[in-house]
């Protein structure tokens, strides 16, 4: 419960109004069967024309404030429940937004998604319930049993005697129910997880026309879930019939013992009226108390799923130490290994290079060689494990976050693309670009002219999943995007391996001219696309093993020469 007094700390105001509704509510429901009492001992009895029609004026008064009070105390609930989860939702989306992919993987995307989700809305659901009942129930049961004792002493025995039962039952079926609530979102979780994949590798799935595996694979998941929900609804809503079960017979017992009571002259009518309806709300009252104890589990599997994200230590923290760079255009890699925080084994090893400014800088080698990785660390993706990344002679993990990746253009290996027009999209990198900065960066990224192909040219709208586009083109679109903030690091995270080699060319030639002081890091697979680097860096199993230019390489290094000559003819290989 401390995720949601956290919450609710903030709506004091809300919470106060909240109380006096209660008791305005209170007043009403227990008040009015008081005052029904009075009018048929007195008044109906007694044909009392004059008392009737005071009570009846009293009721009118007492009805109009229940009337205010059942309204407000909608409202404060209402409006309470939904801004909590309104901060829940802020706050999980602010904190996954400092995560790195190690807590990405940790707690996994597709359960991220339901705490922010379903989680939340499952507290949603209990505060709109507590709220109307956490002061209610407590006021109403004392109040009522305490009416019903001073009407009746013998028939509050009756009532008291079935209410023990009806707690313990419901502690029992809290127990019961809590693990099941576990089990049960777990497999949401899931859920969402495989219809993920499948949505985001429907083309994948097709082509391997493994349809009926996933149908069935979701079919499993999806079974489990409905035996899961079937236990836990079953076990709330067999706790209802039970309650009236009891509740009918406490009623059976207290008429038939009323009924000798009555006759024999030591209880009115009007008090067996009153008493009933003391009874029905007191009655009522344990329900609400039993379904807010029955929704509680639920809720705290919920609010501890989310505090989990809450709570979870990100291991990339920004603590700027506000120095000014020692010297301006370069990046250091001074004896950097890394080793993934889920890993065993160093990806990279001992690596150590510079580039200046104005230089271009290309990374080659073997699928699993570090190439990626090893580009990552500058903006931060990830920290090293052993060894410095400086940026203009300061330590990346001393820059600000926000100060530090504003300084690059990072086109990632997978182009990503999101829903709205080509133009947002460009204008992600730079959100005050003028019209001619996003069709310049889009000539040079080559993607000018298939825009203008576009029925609605740059306000043409990219579909989810960009899927409205092909790969070279996302790519394209990604790079303009990068180049458009005019930053002072490039990072090219192999971004033209799926453009063909004449767009390729003609992107590198623009490119060149874009560049001035900028320092260009490119991760590539094609030699063609990094021979005129001025420095080519060659990994393999995280270790530099060469280090010059293409020229240079082709003679002092065994791996580049293979890897050259798998792409490159012999005549260009002699040439070079």
């Amino acid at each position: 419960m401390k995720l949601i007094l956290h919450y609710m700390k903030r709506y004091k105001r809300l919470l106060f109004l909240n109380i006096v509704a209660v008791f305005g509510f209170a007043l009403v429901e227990l008040g009015i069967p008081t005052i029904i009492s009075d009018m048929i001992d007195q008044g109906v009895m007694r044909q009392d024309e004059t008392y009737l029609m005071q009570m009846g004026l009293k009721i009118a008064v007492i009805s109009v404030i229940g009337v205010c009070g059942t309204i407000l105390l909608g409202y404060c609930c209402a409006k309470i429940s939904t801004s909590m989860t309104r901060d829940i939702r802020r706050d999980v989306f602010a904190k996954v937004q400092t995560f790195s992919h190690s807590e990405m993987n940790q707690i996994g995307v597709a359960s991220l998604i339901t705490r922010t989700n379903n989680d939340a809305f499952q507290i949603m659901m209990f505060m709109n319930i507590i709220l109307r009942t956490a002061l209610l129930t407590p006021v109403m049961i004392a109040v009522s049993f305490t009416l019903t004792i001073t009407t009746s002493l013998k028939l509050s025995l009756i009532i008291l005697s079935t209410v023990p039962i009806i707690i313990g039952g419901v502690v029992l079926v809290g127990k019961i129910s809590q693990p099941i609530s576990e089990r049960q979102q777990a497999s949401l979780d899931n859920l969402n997880r495989i219809f993920r994949e499948n949505l985001t590798g429907i083309r994948v799935i097709r082509a391997f026309n493994n349809d009926q595996h996933e149908t069935q694979r979701f079919d499993a998941e999806n079974v489990h879930f409905m035996r899961q929900s079937k236990r836990l609804f079953k076990l709330m809503t067999s706790t209802e019939p039970v309650f009236f079960f009891l509740m009918n017979l406490a009623v059976i017992a207290i008429y038939f013992v009323a009924s000798y009571m009555i006759d024999s002259s030591s209880l009115q009518i009007g008090k067996l009226v009153a008493f009933m309806e003391y009874l029905f709300h007191a009655m009522f009252s344990v329900m609400l108390f039993c379904l807010v104890f029955m929704m509680y589990p639920r809720a705290n599997v919920s609010a501890k799923r989310i505090l989990k994200v809450l709570n979870t230590e990100t291991t990339i923290h920004n603590q700027p130490k506000n120095m000014e760079p020692d010297e301006k255009g370069s990046i250091q890699f001074e004896h950097v290994t890394f080793v993934y925080p889920d890993g065993e084994e160093a990806v990279l090893k001992d690596l150590s290079f510079t580039v200046k400014e104005g230089q271009t800088v290309a990374f080659i080698g073997s699928t699993g060689s570090g190439k990626s990785t090893l580009v990552q660390l500058i903006p931060r993706f990830y920290d090293v494990s052993e060894g410095r990344v400086l940026v203009d002679g300061v330590d990346v993990r001393d820059w600000d976050l926000g100060r530090l990746r504003d300084r690059i253009g990072f086109v990632a290996q997978k182009a990503n693309l999101f829903s709205g027009t080509i133009e947002e999209n460009i204008r992600f990198g730079k959100e005050s670009a003028t019209m001619d900065e996003v069709i310049h960066a889009a000539k040079v990224a080559q993607a000018y002219d298939f825009i203008m192909e576009k029925p609605k040219q740059f306000q043409e709208k990219i579909v989810e999943g960009a899927t409205n586009v092909s790969g070279g083109q996302k790519q394209r679109l990604s790079i303009a995007r990068a180049l458009v903030r005019k930053p002072e690091i490039y990072i090219y995270d192999d971004s033209f391996s799926a453009l063909d080699f004449k767009t390729d060319a003609a992107l590198r030639r623009e490119l060149k001219k874009e560049v001035d002081r900028q320092m260009v890091l490119i991760v590539a697979q094609r030699v063609s696309t990094i021979m005129d680097a001025d420095q080519i860096i060659v990994l393999d199993e995280g270790r530099i093993v060469g280090c010059g230019t293409h020229k240079e390489l082709l003679k002092s290094c065994r791996i580049y020469h293979e890897i050259a000559a798998s792409q490159l003819s012999e005549e260009e290989l002699e040439y070079e």
